[in-house]
């Protein structure tokens, strides 16, 4: 029987990007094990802070898997083995995986093993094509990416247009990168009228007073001073009746975000919620008049596909992969031009049959979306290398 390990060391209790991928995946593909006859583990690797503690316990999350394994090394050090790449880690990281067939590296990295088949995943390019948008831990990637690069027998992405940045931006074959998209944390039916009424209740907000939505890290590579700049411009020259609600936890360099909030005229129609439940952002989700997100870059663009499956109409970037998620279901426009930027959002607003065209549209195209089928296309790119 085919022996898979995934790592799942970035699962945290509140998982985000690359957290919330891997906890999803090994969850979809534990729920196929048994028809398509292979067994999963997941390896897991303590923080440096419990390692020094001697805790080398497994999140709660991970406990139901019974094939779990344990690398008692924080990342940093197994990281800084990977770097000095000497021999005998080749047969050390392999024992504590129980020697499998294919070992899944999820976090730009995958241990060297010796007999095991090397899986990496890389969901995109921003340490190599921006690295004015990140912080300096990212910075650091491409070392990393490039050593693991020469052990490694197929990388998996998360879209076709990351996949040609790989292939361009590190010279890997094209047959050796399967593209296997995301899935939302939301389903379509995901909020009751009774839920969204309770959930109302929690929240110190008026619902009958329209708003544009963000959700996502703040941070420079999402782009908010450009919503910003556009909401100023459709306040002065439209006077829309909107508020901007800005939802995400504070990133790398978000001072010029808020610097641009208490400079508007605006500032007290401009929200910033920080980390809300997964109930709560699917209400404000539904609830919003339009969904923008005018990223610069994106591997895959999830906030997209969350607000299309919940009933949001939306805009967009035309860069990146945002046009493979979207299809003809949202509205996208430059990013760097925050009068196109304005002009669609009035264009939705003011139309009320655009806007429900775009919704309907786009709860059909987020249908094509699925856990089940990410983990079939990973099982299926595990088997194009055995």
């Amino acid at each position: 029987m085919l022996k898979i390990v995934v790592d799942a060391t970035p699962v945290e209790p509140k998982p985000s990007g690359v957290g919330f991928y891997v906890a999803n995946l090994i969850c979809a593909l534990d729920v196929l094990q048994k028809e398509e006859n292979f067994q999963l583990g997941v390896v897991y690797q303590p923080g440096l802070k419990k390692w020094l503690r001697g805790d080398f316990s497994f999140p709660e999350s991970l406990k139901h898997y019974s094939q779990r394994h344990l690398l008692p090394l924080p990342v940093r050090i197994s990281d800084l083995l990977l770097a000095l790449a000497f021999r005998p880690s080749l047969s050390y990281f392999e024992k504590y995986l129980g020697f499998p067939d294919i070992v899944h590296g999820t976090n730009y990295s995958v241990y060297p093993c010796k007999k095991s088949l090397k899986v990496m995943n890389i969901y995109d390019l921003t340490f190599i094509k921006y690295p004015n948008y990140i912080d300096s831990v990212v910075k650091k990637y491409t070392k990393k990416v490039r050593r693991c690069l020469q052990w490694t027998d197929l990388v998996l992405t998360i879209s076709e247009s990351s996949k040609k940045d790989i292939v361009e931006h590190l010279q890997v074959d094209p047959k050796k990168v399967y593209v296997t998209p995301l899935a939302s944390r939301y389903y379509p039916d995901y909020l009751s009228a009774q839920t969204t009424e309770e959930l109302e209740k929690q929240v110190n907000y008026d619902f009958s007073q329209p708003y544009l939505l963000f959700i996502s890290t703040i941070e420079p590579r999402k782009n908010i001073n450009t919503i910003i700049s556009a909401f100023n411009f459709l306040k002065e020259q439209y006077k829309i009746p909107h508020k901007l609600i800005l939802i995400g936890k504070k990133g790398w360099n978000y001072e010029p975000v808020f610097a641009a909030i208490e400079n508007s005229p605006w500032a007290n129609q401009i929200h910033h919620l920080n980390y809300l439940s997964n109930e709560l952002v699917a209400l404000f989700y539904s609830k919003a008049d339009v969904f923008v997100y005018p990223s610069h870059y994106e591997g895959f663009g999830l906030p997209v596909l969350e607000a299309m499956t919940l009933g949001a109409a939306v805009i967009s970037s035309n860069t990146s992969s945002i046009p493979e998620v979207t299809g003809d279901a949202a509205i996208l426009i430059d990013p760097n031009n925050p009068i196109q930027l304005a002009e669609a959002i009035l264009k939705v607003i003011s139309d009320s049959q655009l806007r429900q065209e775009l919704i309907n549209k786009g709860k059909a195209r987020a249908k094509l979306f699925s856990w089940e089928r990410t983990a079939q296309e990973t099982l299926n790119a595990y088997r194009t290398i055995l």
